[in-house]
């Protein structure tokens, strides 16, 4: 999502328009000083009272000034759109959690943050990158169809100018100090609760004890690592699964990895699964991620069907060992991925925004011949 932001950033002012960001902290290299950052760092006792402040913060600034557009990553009143990146949060919290958690502030607040978004009464646009939470969006809220506006799939053509499949393979093992032979499955992604990295070392431990030998599970991302590493410990696969914290290189050593395993509990799209796809990597899924139907367009692997049932996934993390599909998935999930770049080269969210923001101006001068 970050990088959405700065790449439609860059886009928007290549195209002659002035853009400001706001943002309660900022990670690396700053942006070209032709695009404003505002960086307005909040203190709280809990996250969604820092989150309150940054937004009232925010909001002093942009009232004083007089912006055309205001284009929200986060959801809060006052945004002209919104990037919907995320999953609905009131259906999570009334199918996959406890009744009382949402008696905590902390639910009342994002509820009343996704509310003011997507309510029928709401006037906020919604760039979103997948369909597959419209239908939890307007079960909710009655969110109209016609404030939705999809974005094809963002791929960077960097994916298709990595080092051969052959040297990839040698760069993961080198890595890692695997052996040459180890068959290698890779998960990445932030949150790897959410991401299925339970479900991949159970199939792991599954595996029948010599296939189970030579195989290696990594996942990379942001997250606490430790109750995955107990997990693995507790079913003795301690020198089986490595997890590795975010890595610029991800790419390569999906481009290195036999399988690319993606057994999320829910994933509003998965960005991630058709980067495994452009790297030529055969993926195996569970049908809740939003781009899980890429997959299976594609026949770039297999798409594990819900209810989800550890025993059928079992089976199926093995056949991704054993099938000698998996060539053949690799050369359609590239050409599949492909199409993909062709169809958004980067520059689809800020065309839509130009569009929204053209809208708005000509109707505001409307409203003002009138009044």
């Amino acid at each position: 999502m970050q990088r959405d932001m700065l790449r439609t950033a860059k886009e928007l002012v290549k195209r002659g328009h002035s853009v400001e960001i706001f943002t309660i902290s900022w990670d690396g290299d700053l942006p070209p000083a032709e695009i404003k950052v505002h960086v307005l760092p909040q203190k709280g006792l809990f996250n969604y009272q820092r989150y309150q402040r940054f937004i009232d913060a925010a909001f002093n600034q942009i009232n004083a000034n007089s912006f055309d557009y205001i284009f929200g990553y986060n959801r809060m009143a006052g945004l002209d759109a919104y990037f919907a990146a995320d999953p609905c949060f009131i259906d999570r919290a009334y199918t996959q959690r406890h009744f009382l958690y949402r008696l905590l502030p902390r639910f009342k607040w994002f509820a009343a943050c996704e509310k003011v978004v997507f309510s029928k009464d709401s006037l906020t646009e919604i760039l979103a990158v997948s369909l597959s939470e419209k239908p939890h969006f307007q079960h909710w809220y009655g969110t109209q169809d016609v404030r939705f506006h999809y974005i094809p799939p963002r791929l960077a053509p960097e994916l298709f100018t990595l080092p051969s499949k052959q040297e990839s393979h040698r760069y993961l093992r080198e890595t890692f100090a695997f052996a040459q032979n180890d068959v290698v499955f890779i998960l990445v992604g932030s949150g790897f609760q959410m991401k299925g990295l339970d479900r991949a070392i159970q199939a792991l431990a599954a595996l029948p004890a010599h296939l189970r030998e030579h195989a290696k599970l990594v996942a990379v991302g942001q997250d606490n690592p430790k109750p995955f590493e107990l997990m693995a410990k507790k079913l003795g696969l301690k020198d089986k699964v490595f997890i590795s914290k975010g890595r610029a290189d991800y790419a390569q050593l999906i481009k290195g990895a036999d399988v690319y395993v993606h057994p999320a509990y829910r994933e509003n799209t998965g960005l991630v699964i058709l980067d495994a796809m452009a790297c030529g990597a055969p993926v195996l899924l569970t049908a809740s991620c939003g781009y899980a139907h890429h997959v299976a367009q594609a026949d770039a692997g297999i798409v594990h069907e819900m209810p989800f049932d550890q025993a059928r996934f079992n089976q199926q993390f093995l056949e991704m060992w054993q099938t000698d599909k998996k060539a053949q998935w690799s050369v359609n999930g590239i050409n599949h991925a492909k199409k993909l770049l062709a169809e958004n080269d980067g520059s689809a969210e800020a065309t839509i925004l130009i569009n929204l923001a053209n809208e708005k101006v000509s109707s505001d001068q409307k409203a003002s011949l009138i009044a």
